[in-house]
């Protein structure tokens, strides 16, 4: 009566355990459909027979002004596929690269001067010229207005839906007064001293530079270290890289040879160039900016009170050297006048 339902269990058990080991264990998220065939595609700078070589298209118009451009969307995979055409306003990463915003951000700047239809479809190992029209508004701000086109392929995987996009930059400058200018603020340093008290530190400088401009630009400048209330200077050079109006860049260098005794006067000085266009009659505004920092030479102090310590050394020694010079003199000449009593005859 016992052994019939343990045998049972048993087999129960055993069952249980083939089909654990048969059927795979899956987490409870939602699962991902089948990928599709990869699409692969780019998206060029093109005139009406087809791309023209250029990397990203480059105008300056007058305000009002209406052009027609052209792009040309290369489909390398091995079926149609229809691309989504949008522009958007462009923008720096934090890396220097080139992004657009994303389709969730609304344009408010050149992003919104571009005119182009919404999709295209592209045969198979094919390529396809589509037109588009840049309008620049009667009240368009002289300056550059970057803004990007792109084509884009949605791919749902579950209930996520991924958007990628391949397109290029645009570049789009208002005519009128070209300002160049760089705002430098938040500047810092740090000392890092050699153990070495003959041997000079490093100053690591660190500082911010905005284009508070109104075109692309880039910089190039020296950062000045004066020590000794002047009297000894170093110099390095410093780069922005480029950056657009209104963006900011974090820059870190270095000035090698400072010795970091006491007072430090540290000067950055940058002066912007133009990106793109021409240059000829903008208006250049160097940035500069100065800090005072105060640095304990500890290798140096180090260094003189041991050799205060030595010469403290060599008084005491020489002092209780000379006493015991003085005191063998005086046993000396003491001696030679006991010696000269005992031997002078009386009478």
């Amino acid at each position: 009566m016992i052994r019939t339902p343990l045998r049972a269990l048993t087999r129960m058990l055993a069952v249980l355990a083939v089909v654990l080991a048969v059927v795979p264990i899956s987490s409870t998220g939602a699962m991902a459909e089948p990928t599709s065939p990869a699409v692969t595609w780019a998206v060029q700078p093109a005139d009406r027979n087809g791309p023209d070589g250029r990397r990203f298209i480059e105008r300056t118009l007058d305000p009002g002004q209406v052009v027609t451009e052209h792009l040309a969307v290369r489909n390398f995979s091995d079926s149609a596929v229809v691309f989504s055409l949008k522009a958007a306003d462009g923008y720096l990463t934090d890396k220097g690269r080139f992004n657009m915003l994303p389709s969730n951000e609304k344009s408010v700047d050149g992003g919104t001067w571009i005119t182009v239809q919404e999709k295209v479809t592209v045969e198979a190992k094919g390529t396809k010229v589509v037109p588009f029209t840049i309008t620049v508004p009667e009240d368009a701000t002289p300056g550059d207005h970057p803004a990007g086109i792109a084509a884009t392929v949605t791919s749902t995987g579950g209930t996520v839906a991924v958007e990628s996009r391949v397109g290029f930059r645009v570049m789009l400058r208002a005519s009128g007064t070209v300002t160049a200018s760089v705002a430098i603020s938040d500047l810092s340093t740090t000392y890092t001293p050699s153990w070495n008290p003959f041997s000079a530190g490093t100053l690591k400088v660190g500082y911010t530079a905005k284009n508070d401009g109104n075109v692309a630009l880039t910089g190039s400048g020296t950062v000045s270290v004066g020590e000794l209330f002047g009297l000894v200077t170093q110099e390095g050079p410093t780069q922005v890289t480029e950056t657009l109006p209104g963006g900011v860049q974090v820059v870190d260098t270095q000035v090698d040879g400072v010795w970091g005794l006491g007072r430090l006067k540290t000067t950055v000085s940058v002066t912007p160039a133009v990106q793109g266009g021409d240059p000829t009659d903008a208006e250049i505004r160097p940035g500069t900016a100065t800090v005072t920092t105060w640095i304990v030479p500890w290798p140096q102090l180090a260094l003189l009170l041991l050799l205060g310590l030595l010469v403290l050394a060599y008084r005491v020694i020489t002092r209780r050297r000379r006493r015991r010079l003085a005191q063998l003199l005086a046993s000396a000449r003491e001696e030679g006048r006991a010696e000269g009593r005992r031997t002078t005859p009386v009478g």
